[in-house]
């Protein structure tokens, strides 16, 4: 069978890798540098330690960064930092050697000769003996960023050595005693510092910025380029969970070497080999009539795996099932370091990007869109890259061992320029762009246009809403207005069903007021029964909005749809409400049924009068525990301003005098009313329940009775406690009977009584 075209394209940019490499180094002699430092003049070299020990005077505890913070935790990095504006550095020759040195590592990191390199000062670190910086990753502090330059000053010392890591290699780079020792390498490399052993480390550090204008013509194989990228969006795809052929990809994500950040993710600022080969996929772009654009890629695989020296799985390997109940492995499960592994086959992998610039690159978006495999081509397999961070899970039983592996990659994603399938492989990705240009169709009354391309979209819109998570509120709107304005009513359903019912606020009335008049009364009652329905909000916070939002409706002609809302609305509530009354448990049912007292109070702000009277009927059916619901409802500060709160404030009065009134038990009487699942173990404890007279009941029963009884007592909440007497065979199960009985009813008549009272004052109830 013939190789798929993106894995013919993944050869040709390997075939045409650059010389290049992460890092590199080199060596300067040392009188061409001259360093001041503030309040201290001048500093020789090579460094002794007195020396050392006034520049640390001067000094502060470096900080590092951590995503958005900027920290400080010696026990992450414990080095002295003084700032670039306590230094000045020159030298009769420093900068003549300095822009050479830049010259010459540019070469050795692959980039190309029309670019050049700045080396920004960052600040100058003192690492003392112990002192140290675990592995981390430089932030990129200039949008030109590249990468980091250390200049490590002449002095005697051990330990502390600069140790690189990428692409699964390490390099570690040792400090000259007499002469300067100049280390560049990319800012997505993961690097770290060493436990200084004796002496003083000192280096300067610097931010490497690159300049130069990008480069559009690779030179390499773009005619074959061009084949591949042709037959790929050509030709079927095949999936490995599909038996059967799909239709032709709609894009082709190339994922690059190196880890890139939203500001650094530029085509004139790729590093090593990823430059060239990014220009030959733009050139062949061009010519197949593609387009392409960078992006950033999350990328997760799952391998089978084994400890080096363990063997691995295989047909003959078994374990004692006791060692399942015995002490937990000594490794403790899942670990956040990759160790040392022997990797066997991979299980899975997910890609997802999350960043796409503009086509004219000054520009991204933020996305969260799922690649299939059959998209995606890599010269570099991600296995030989160095993972962000990973997992081993041992052996679970119904599994092998697996390593989780996680990858911060930067990519090419090309797509045909054909107007439909460029348009769809945009609206994937930017679900707020293929709206904006549904609207330009519209606007320019091209709505046959418009309906076919929005019909387009069917495959993947739900997931590309779902995923589109920072920006819904805005993305309704704009669904709402492309909605109104299309011909079928079948596709506009379908671009708005995906949305979820809490992003539906005031703000959206007009519009979902205009596509219910566009498409009539019916489609918009069957699209708001479609959002309260198997996704439906786990929550009744939303109701908040339930007044203004069918107020508006309403002044937009659109009631039907305020009353769609509101049905929706109530039966949510309803539900909750039933559920929490029926809980035994008052710790657990209190709290539920408080919460429920603010969205009934908005449903009685926004319902008619015929949905306020089935409301009130519905409350009325329930059982006392509803009170729980409707006294905080009563004492919210709209409750005295919100319509047929009168009603339910009398009824809850009459609930509570009826409590108030029940006769005192009896001080002899412990019967308990309940019923069981019917089985006889429920039969003999309904009996003991019932009883007037008995307080405890002795029962031998086997384990899987005193389970079966303890949990009847426990999901009932019964004022009954359980032991088992562990004597004889079988266990005595003894059941007593505790003055909860009493005092509960107590409670419940106390609080009836102060609740009526203070119905009785602020709602003049009688």
């Amino acid at each position: 069978m013939a190789r798929p075209a993106r894995k013919q394209l993944a050869q040709l940019l390997d075939d045409t890798e650059p010389a290049g490499s992460y890092s590199a180094e080199l060596l300067a002699p040392a009188h061409s540098l001259r360093i001041e430092v503030a309040d201290l003049g001048p500093v020789p070299l090579p460094l002794r330690a007195p020396q050392a020990r006034k520049l640390i005077s001067v000094a502060r505890p470096a900080m590092f960064g951590r995503g958005e913070e900027t920290l400080s935790d010696s026990t992450v990095r414990d080095t002295w930092e003084i700032t670039p504006d306590q230094l000045t550095l020159g030298g009769t020759d420093w900068s003549s050697i300095l822009g050479e040195a830049l010259d010459e590592l540019r070469q050795k990191l692959g980039l190309p000769p029309a670019m050049s390199l700045r080396a920004e000062p960052h600040s100058l670190l003192v690492y003392g003996k112990g002192q140290f910086f675990l592995p981390h990753q430089d932030s990129e502090k200039d949008d030109a960023m590249l990468g980091t330059l250390v200049v490590s000053l002449p002095s005697a010392h051990t330990g502390g050595e600069l140790v690189i890591h990428h692409g699964g290699d390490r390099r570690t780079h040792h400090a000259s005693r007499t002469e300067l020792s100049l280390v560049a390498f990319y800012a997505d490399c993961r690097h770290e510092v060493t436990p200084v052993r004796s002496g003083y480390r000192v280096t300067l550090t610097f931010n490497l910025l690159a300049h130069g204008p990008p480069s559009t013509n690779g030179s390499g194989p773009v005619a074959d380029l061009t084949r591949c990228l042709t037959e790929h969006f050509t030709t079927p795809a095949t999936s490995q969970y599909e038996s059967r052929p799909l239709d032709p990809p709609n894009r082709l994500v190339y994922l690059l070497d190196h880890d890139y950040t939203q500001r650094g993710l530029c085509w004139d600022r790729l590093k090593g080999p990823d430059r060239n080969r990014a220009a030959l996929l733009r050139a062949a772009a061009e010519q197949a009539g593609c387009e392409a654009v960078l992006a950033l890629a999350d990328v997760q695989e799952t391998w089978g795996a084994y400890p080096v020296g363990d063997a691995a799985w295989d047909d003959d390997h078994w374990y004692d099932e006791e060692d399942e109940e015995g002490e937990p492995d000594e490794d403790g499960g899942g670990t956040d370091a990759d160790g040392d592994y022997e990797l066997s086959e991979l299980i899975d992998d997910d890609i997802t990007l999350t960043w796409l610039t503009r086509p004219d690159g000054t520009q991204g978006d933020v996305i969260s869109l799922h690649v299939p495999e059959y998209e995606v081509s890599a010269t570099t397999p991600n296995a030989h890259l160095e993972p962000y961070e990973a997992s081993y899970e041992g052996y679970m039983g119904n599994y092998g061992n697996t390593l989780d592996r996680w990858y911060h990659r930067g990519a090419v994603v090309l797509w045909p320029q054909q107007r439909d399938r460029a348009f769809a492989a945009r609206a994937e990705a930017r679900p707020r762009h293929a709206l904006d240009e549904l609207r330009a169709l519209i606007e320019a009354d091209d709505t046959t246009r418009a309906g076919a391309a929005a019909k387009s979209l069917a495959p993947f819109w739900r997931t590309a809403v779902a995923g589109d998570t920072e920006t819904q509120a805005d993305l309704l709107e704009s669904a709402l207005a492309v909605a109104a304005g299309l011909d079928s009513a079948a596709t506009a359903a379908m671009l708005l069903a995906p949305f979820r019912l809490e992003t539906l606020a005031p703000c959206h009335a007009d519009g979902l007021a205009a596509a219910a008049h566009r498409h009539g009364d019916t489609w918009a009652q069957s699209l708001i029964a479609a959002w309260f329905g198997p996704e439906r909000p786990g929550k009744t916070d939303w109701t908040c909005t339930l007044p203004e939002l069918c107020r508006a409706l309403r002044a937009a002609g659109a009631a039907s749809a305020a009353r769609a809302l509101l049905d929706g609305a109530w039966s949510l509530v309803r539900a909750d409400l039933h559920d929490g009354v029926e809980l035994p448990r008052a710790e657990i049912r209190r709290p539920r049924l408080r919460k429920l007292g603010s969205p009934l109070t908005w449903l009685f702000q926004a319902v008619d009068d015929a949905l306020r009277q089935i409301i009130q009927r519905t409350l009325r059916e329930c059982g006392d525990n509803v009170l729980e619901c409707l006294m905080p409802a009563l004492r919210s500060p709209d409750a005295q301003r919100t319509a047929g709160f009168g009603v339910i404030a009398r009824d809850c009065a009459e609930r509570l005098a009826a409590i108030v009134a029940r006769t005192p038990r009896d001080p002899d009487d412990w019967s308990i009313t309940w019923s069981g699942c019917g089985c006889d173990l429920c039969d003999v404890l309904g009996a003991f329940l019932t009883s007037r007279s008995r307080r405890i009941h002795e029962w031998p029963l086997a384990k899987a009775g005193r389970r079966h009884v303890h949990t009847r007592i426990d999901t009932a909440a019964l004022p009954v406690r359980h032991e088992t007497r562990r004597q004889g065979r079988p266990y005595t199960l003894v059941l007593t009977k505790t003055s909860e009985l009493f005092t509960r009813e107590q409670d419940i008549q106390s609080t009836a009584q102060s609740d009526l009272t203070w119905l009785k004052s602020a709602w003049r109830t009688s």
